[in-house]
This record gives C-alpha cells, structure tokens and sequence, in this order.
C-alpha cells in the first residue's frame, strides 16, 4: 500500500450545520481517520466553547489536528495555517491514514484544497502605512492606485485596514497585492473531494441560537472573562470572533448582557450566511441537504479505491 495514495475528503458548510459532529462519527466508526480543523479561531488555546472545539474525550478518541496552536493573545495568519496543515497533512499520510477536513472558514479550505499562493507579512511596512493612515488615509490609496489599480479598484477607499494591507503585501513583495488573489478566482482540479453540508435557513437560524444558549450554560462568558484577563488578553484577530467579541462588549463596556447575547446570535447568523455563500461559489462542492446523506458520501470517498491504514 502507498500511504500517499489515502483518499481526501473535506466537509464543508456554514457554522452550526452539523459537519462537525459527523465528521468525528465517521473517524470515530472508521479508523484510521484523522481530522484536520479549517476554522480560524479554533487554532487559538482556550477559546473552546465558543469555537466548538472536540472536547478532550472526542480528542482521545479521534486524532485532531490544527487546533490549539497558538496563545489568543498571539495573531496566527493564513499563511501560518497552511504551513501547519501541510506538516500536519504529510503526518497523517506517513501514517497512512485518511485527511479529513473539517470546517468553515473558507479562505482557510481555499488555502489547503488549492494550495494558494498566500502573500506574507511585512511588519515594518506595515507600522509605517498605519502611522500615515492615522494622519490621512487618502494619500495611501492614490499610491495603492498607481502601484496595483486592479486591487483599488476591489476596495472602498475610506477602508483603511483593506488598504494598509494591499499596501504592505505590494510594498513588502514587490509585488502587486492583486496578484495574489487570482487563485480564489479559479475552481481548477483538486484532489481533495468537497462534501458540504446544506441546512435550511430557517434551520439553520434556530441551530445557531439554541448552540450559542447552550454556551452560555456551559460559561462561555467567563470563558471569555478569562482570556481577557490573562497576561497579554486577546489578539486583535481573537478579539473579532464571533460571539467573543459580543461578549466582550459587556465585560469591557458594560453593555446590557441580553443585548450582547442577541447581538452575537445575529453575528452568527450573518456568518452563516457569508460561509454558505462563499462555499456555494466553488462547483466543486457535492451538497447534501441531509447530515446522513452527507455522511454516506464521506463513507464512500473513505471506501474508495485508494486504500489507506485503519487502526
């Protein structure tokens, strides 16, 4: 048997759709199945409830990978994700067990299905575009005009942050920032086989709100009160997940906490949205409207001709 020849399989789908716990039942049934997180703030430790991360029973039953990588006060980029997915992809396949990727953070899925050409970080560049953003962002964007139009012309001028940062990559790279994008703009072949998961809006919409309620119970809130609180707090990128955020509002501004709650049910509502759409652009996608159809086509990629070790 050639390790490198165990199947791919990656499930797919907005937040609360149910991918998450099917995945570990498929593993969990198999063997010889190991689960690669794509969620972008699964990767920070202690943010746990609110990322739905599998508790430590579910990780002594079923190898995960890419969660906990990194302290929540610390910034984890895309780019950093697809360097660990890759040495956590070339682990699993030595093993010669079977990838499955599990999530719904689409540019994450983007950067390990396709293998994206990801621009990097130039700090230095950065301080200086943010010092000068402060003082007048439109001389910033008359420069982004003249070195990359095309990623201009993709932006609202007054975004400061979306500027700044085509700006740093063009300035840093040598190399227009637009030039990186062109791959999310292409579905070409992939070895990976995408499952998604489909759930009514409506559904969807009652899933998210009772999961978010159950946090609560489960002390999401001083979940977050905790990491707040702890030496170097959160990262300006933990900070903006969904529900944490909400929650911060009333721990650090005192907003009312009901409306902190309903505000973070909301956002995740949006947010499931946002993913829905963005996965339903890729034609790649095999969509299943029923968690067990679904399953049953993870089964059968699992099944296929490309053997792997089960344990």
């Amino acid at each position: 048997m050639n390790p490198l020849a165990a199947p791919l399989v990656a499930l797919v789908g907005p937040t609360a759709s149910g991918k998450s716990a099917l995945a570990h039942a498929v593993a969990l049934e198999r063997g010889g199945v190991e689960i690669l997180s794509v969620d972008a703030m699964g990767v920070y430790r202690g943010m746990d409830i609110g990322t739905a991360k599998p508790t430590r029973a579910q990780r002594e039953a079923v190898t995960y990978h890419l969660i906990d990588l990194v302290a929540a006060s610390e910034e984890f980029t895309v780019a950093q994700y697809q360097a660990a997915a890759r040495a956590a992809k070339s682990l699993v396949e030595g093993r010669g067990h079977a990838v499955l990727y599990v999530g719904g953070t689409g540019l994450y899925a983007r950067a390990v299905i396709d293998d994206l050409d990801i621009p990097g970080r130039y700090p230095e560049v950065r301080r200086e575009l943010e010092e000068r953003a402060a003082k007048n962002l439109g001389p910033l964007y008359d420069e982004l005009v003249v070195l990359d139009p095309v990623a201009a012309g993709r932006l609202e001028a007054s975004n400061a942050r979306r500027v700044v940062r085509a700006l740093e990559v063009t300035l840093g790279s040598k190399r227009p920032f637009s030039s990186y994008g062109e791959g999310l703009l292409r579905y070409g072949p992939s070895s990976v086989i995408q499952v998604g998961v489909d759930v009514e809006p409506e559904l969807l919409d009652a899933s998210i709100e009772r999961r978010f309620l159950e946090w609560m119970d489960l002390g999401l809130l001083e979940e977050v009160a905790r990491l707040a609180c702890a030496p170097g707090g959160l990262s300006r990128s933990a900070r903006q997940a969904v529900g944490y955020k909400e929650l911060l509002g009333h721990l650090e501004d005192g907003q009312p906490l009901e409306e902190c709650v309903q505000r973070a049910i909301s956002h995740s509502r949006r947010l499931a949205r946002r993913q829905r759409s963005w996965f339903h652009r890729d034609p790649r996608i095999e969509w299943f409207d029923d968690v067990d159809l679904a399953g049953a086509r993870v089964r059968e990629v699992l099944s296929g001709p490309n053997a792997f070790v089960r344990d």
